[in-house]
């Protein structure tokens, strides 16, 4: 008698998709491409190695004292306009546009 094969083939038990394990480790935060032009780019890995870190580091420690320095001096101006706005003498106008220029430009 021949040897009958079944219709089913033996197959190997499903495999249950295992949950999620929650990470122990702080996630990372959004990663980003970033071009930076060649002269730039030197500086950054020049400031990478006086403070012994990655570029990608760098460019985030970077960043975020550009973010802190722009909301002082934000903070400076509306500090300096509430102190101004009370001593209305047009004489100073012209100065102070000039202050308050450089304060939110940084010219």
């Amino acid at each position: 008698m021949p040897h009958l094969q079944s219709k089913t083939r033996n197959r190997r038990p499903a495999v249950r998709p295992t949950k999620p394990r929650a990470s122990t480790r702080a996630k990372p935060g959004a990663r980003y491409t970033v071009g930076l032009p060649s002269p730039l780019a030197v500086e950054v890995e020049r400031y990478a190695e006086t403070v012994d870190t990655s570029m990608s580091k760098a460019i985030a420690a970077l960043v975020r004292l550009g973010l802190e320095s722009q909301a002082g001096r934000r903070r400076e101006f509306f500090e300096r306009l509430k102190k101004n706005l009370a001593n209305d003498d047009p004489s100073n106008q012209d100065r102070l546009v000039d202050e308050f220029r450089t304060l939110i430009l940084g010219r």
